[in-house]
């Protein structure tokens, strides 16, 4: 497996479960219209531009939920720096296959992702996931009011609009 200058594994990783279904970090095997497909009608990032979901594949660790037959069936990224910090984010799991606990299989996954091991800080943000996350050992924010953002609910929109999108 390919190592970091530290020593540290770079992946990519795969887990199996005993159906068959499989998570992976390989990028190759990522199905950019799946993973677009239901971003950009999600509540979180409704109208994402394909080319900025693109840009930010390139900069997080991916992973891919998929079917024993390789069909991608969920997604989940880490945006970090895999040494301190990571922001878990986009995780879905496509309506068809929820109920299966493939969610809960999924975020094991990327918690017990070696590359995210010995991080100072994992966070991430959900309206209604809370009771997926809590077993991995999230929490709300220690120190809620030292969150501090920037937010820019209308940036999709003008990317769209730059592109010359309808």
């Amino acid at each position: 497996m390919p190592q970091a200058a530290d020593g540290r594994e770079t992946g990519p990783f795969v887990w199996t479960r005993d159906d068959g279904c499989v998570v992976s970090t390989d990028d190759a095997r990522l199905d950019l219209d799946v993973v677009h497909g239901f971003l950009s009608t999600s509540y979180w990032a409704p109208g994402m531009p394909r080319a900025v979901l693109e840009r930010g594949l390139r900069h997080s660790l991916n992973f891919g939920l998929y079917l024993p037959d390789g069909a991608q069936i969920g997604f989940a990224r880490a945006i970090t720096d895999r040494a301190t910090y990571a922001y878990l984010s986009d995780v879905f799991v496509l309506d068809a296959h929820r109920g299966r606990g493939l969610g809960k299989f999924l975020i094991a996954c990327v918690v017990a992702c070696p590359a995210l091991q010995g991080l100072r800080r994992f966070a991430l943000m959900t309206r209604d996931a809370q009771t997926l996350y809590a077993p991995f050992g999230f929490g709300p924010f220690s120190g809620a009011s030292t969150y501090m953002e920037i937010r820019d609910p209308q940036v999709y929109q003008r990317a769209r609009d730059a592109e010359g999108w309808p």
